[in-house]
């Protein structure tokens, strides 16, 4: 199998040669193959080419490929078949959505029994060459490195000390209006679907925090977190017809994925999720931790991550006009409240603070809406 993907981030279609012939990058790479082969021949398959046509009759499939003929200088023959992954809303919509398809196939082939053979894998690289990775382990990522130090820090001493400062405040207005900015609007709205898909039923979504919740938490019970799941599915639903909503996201936008280096300029950190989606989704993964880091230092509300915390909500939206914020925050809210509370993320969260985080998710996902103000009963007592 020959699976390279197309090389562009964030490309909706592959890199497919035509039908009928293939490309020297391909030509050469099979020669490197087969040694003293060349390509004879090329013909389309479709996903269904059997004569009959009836109700049975498949009309997609998840790539165009083609059939290879190979021939030496004595007449052998062997045939292969060339695979590119197409983009399309069944979970293939991203690059990275079709390099793992590839390499998952790669894997896996060999696996089952009268199977056919998986013989490469690799992308398609800038010149049309290809670039195998049959023999590769866990794919790897370089970036660049950001000077400064995590946002976290600053909301740690902010618990610890019980007061916010000038910088502080200033910080939060960064922020705010660096996601008012990002949040642009994009017109797909099968991209918005499949962001919603993720957020209920991804591995790293609500199902997947949820299954990895440890056995026994206390003050969070199996039925508790079922009910919750339930609710957030309901959810699902509900937020069919609001694909309008689609805009460019981080993704993961919270403290420790801000590096501020000095005053208020920071860097991001590790965009995820296809880096587009609900605005909902980065506004509630940054402000949820203004209440994290309070819970349990309740004294610091009053002067410090309280007023941050509705100072990040008004400054978002006094920098992008968003009427219906607070009609879509309940399950994002919810999704980053079990994040926050699982005991694999935050071990030391004590059980009244995972009580509190999930009550309030509870009460957005029941009222069909979200507060700000709601926090501040938190502190109440």
């Amino acid at each position: 199998m020959i699976a390279p993907i197309c090389r562009h981030a964030g490309c909706t279609t592959s890199n497919v040669p035509a039908l009928s012939t293939v490309s020297p990058g391909v030509r050469e790479h099979l020669a490197r193959l087969f040694p003293g082969y060349h390509v004879e021949r090329v013909e389309p398959l479709a996903p269904d080419s059997g004569a009959t046509k009836d109700s049975t009759t498949k009309s997609i499939g998840y790539g165009a490929p083609v059939r290879i003929t190979l021939a030496d200088d004595h007449g052998q023959t062997r045939r292969v078949v060339w695979r590119v992954s197409s983009s399309n809303e069944f979970g293939h919509d991203r690059r990275a959505d079709r390099a793992a398809q590839a390499l998952l196939a790669f894997d896996d082939f060999a696996a089952i029994p009268h199977h056919i053979a998986a013989l490469d894998v690799g992308a398609i690289g800038p010149g049309g060459e290809l670039i195998s990775l049959r023999d590769a382990g866990e794919l790897y990522l370089v970036t660049s490195y950001a000077e400064g130090g995590v946002y976290a820090e600053d909301l740690r001493r902010i618990a610890s000390d019980g007061a916010a400062t000038e910088l502080d405040r200033a910080r939060v207005d960064a922020l705010a209006t660096f996601l008012a900015a990002l949040h642009t609007p994009i017109d797909a709205p099968l991209r918005y679907r499949r962001a919603i898909r993720d957020l209920v039923g991804d591995g790293e979504g609500i199902f997947g925090i949820l299954d990895g919740y440890p056995p026994e938490v206390p003050g969070v019970s199996p039925a508790r977190l079922q009910a919750i799941e339930a609710r957030c599915v309901d959810w699902r639903w509900r937020l069919r017809g609001h694909e309008g909503r689609l805009t460019r996201t981080h993704g993961d936008f919270h403290p420790f994925n801000v590096v501020f280096d000095h005053g208020a300029q920071f860097t991001c950190l590790d965009a995820s999720r296809g880096a587009c989606g609900d605005p909902a989704d980065d506004v509630t993964a940054m402000s949820i931790n203004y209440l994290l880091f309070a819970l349990d230092r309740p004294a610091t509300w009053k002067r410090g991550l309280g007023p941050l915390w509705h100072r990040f909500w008004a400054s978002y939206r006094g920098a992008r006009a968003d009427p219906s914020l607070y009609a879509v925050v309940p399950p994002f809210f919810a999704w980053r409240a079990l994040v926050v509370s699982n005991p694999r993320f935050y071990p030391g969260l004590s059980a009244p603070a995972r009580g509190a985080l999930l009550g309030l998710a509870e009460s957005a996902l029941a009222a069909n809406h979200f507060d700000p103000d709601w926090a501040d009963e938190l502190f109440d007592g």
